[in-house]
């Protein structure tokens, strides 16, 4: 017998019952421990919910693009000359020159000095970005921007309309702001004497892209832009994705060569070598690596680039293949706690503990 009113009935009658039960459950003196458990979840959801609106309305309204121009100017006034040193990389021919920008971020100049050709990287500060072009005496035709963040892809409009032939680069699943030019995986973007091949890492954003410029024809290193997929001693977090998509993104810089340069999008140095810290601690290219940038940051200096087999030594989003991670961390999350962490698995743990080792 079907009961009167249909499903939709059905469902606020459950609906009445589930908030009674944990009516009950709060107000009841002998169930305290049930009261914070259910507390912790209840909490727990609504922060993760109230995080799922905000990140909805900064990426898909307008409110967002207020929101950065508000970082803007306050990064502005408070650091004029930027938030960091920076020392430009010349190789034969090409030259890496990273602008600081926003409170923590880096936007980059990949110049060929030959033909004096730029393209600019996530370019989120277009004044400091204009600056550079105009100090560097360049060309600005290309503008790759890694995924659709504001602080990565804020400056797009204005460069693009200063400058006419420039081309916006990005993935077109990703809403970048004034993009000509949507890239797929292994796509390359030629300019000049520049090889720059785009590869997909989808994790931090759907459609997220690194960039890397290939040395083979300058005779130097590759450089790999990595956006917020990969930081000195870091990775980003996953907004649109799972921890196997993460994983597998982050493989696919692993499969690049020890050489290459890393340039993040962010200085985050100091504070990720510091939870390196704690799940390593016996970590001996850690503590080196951590002396060094203490000694950079003293004087505002930024710690970019580090390589990849840097990287590999110390950074424990790269190294959920060792043995000792596995230790550091304890039982696995089976039923009796033998039966270890899956690769992705270690990976969402190193960022659960990382995010409380920031809030302490």
């Amino acid at each position: 017998m079907a009961w009167p009113g249909g499903p939709a009935l059905w469902l606020w009658v459950a609906g009445c019952g589930l908030l009674l039960l944990v009516g009950v459950l709060l107000a009841s003196p002998r169930s305290r421990r049930a009261r914070r458990t259910l507390r912790g979840l209840l909490m727990a959801r609504s922060k993760r919910l109230l995080f799922r609106i905000g990140y909805s309305l900064y990426t898909r309204t307008w409110l967002g693009y207020l929101f950065y121009r508000q970082q803007l100017r306050r990064a502005r006034n408070r650091y004029p000359k930027g938030h960091s040193r920076t020392q430009a990389r010349l190789f034969n021919g090409v030259k890496v020159l990273p602008i600081p920008v926003l409170s923590d971020n880096y936007s980059y100049l990949i110049i060929d000095t030959q033909a004096r050709l730029a393209v600019a990287v996530d370019p989120s500060d277009p004044q400091a970005v204009q600056a550079s072009i105009e100090k560097e005496g360049v060309n600005l035709v290309a503008i790759l921007c890694t995924h659709k963040h504001w602080d990565h892809s804020g400056g797009n409009r204005d460069l693009s309309r200063r400058h006419q032939d420039c081309r916006v680069y990005g993935s077109p699943q990703d809403g970048i702001p004034y993009l000509t030019h949507p890239l797929c995986h292994q796509d390359v973007v030629s300019v000049g004497r520049l090889q720059i091949r785009a590869l997909a890492t989808p994790g931090h954003t759907q459609g997220h892209l690194v960039y890397l410029l290939d040395g083979e024809p300058y005779k130097g290193p590759s450089c790999l832009f990595s956006g917020d997929l990969l930081f000195l001693s870091g990775c980003g977090r996953t907004f649109e994705g799972t921890a196997e998509t993460m994983l597998s993104s982050l493989d696919t810089v692993l499969g690049l060569e020890d050489d290459t340069l890393l340039w993040p999008g962010h200085e985050y140095a100091e504070e990720n070598l510091g939870f390196a810290g704690v799940v390593e601690p016996e970590n001996l290219a850690r503590e080196r690596k951590m002396q060094w940038v203490q000694r950079q940051r003293m004087e505002r200096k930024s710690t970019c680039p580090s390589t990849l087999g840097e990287e590999r030594s110390y950074n424990p989003f790269l190294r959920t293949h060792c043995l000792v991670l596995q230790e550091a961390l304890g039982p696995g999350p089976g039923p009796t706690g033998d039966d270890g962490y899956s690769r992705a698995q270690l990976l969402e743990k190193l960022r659960q503990l990382k995010d409380l080792h920031k809030s302490k």
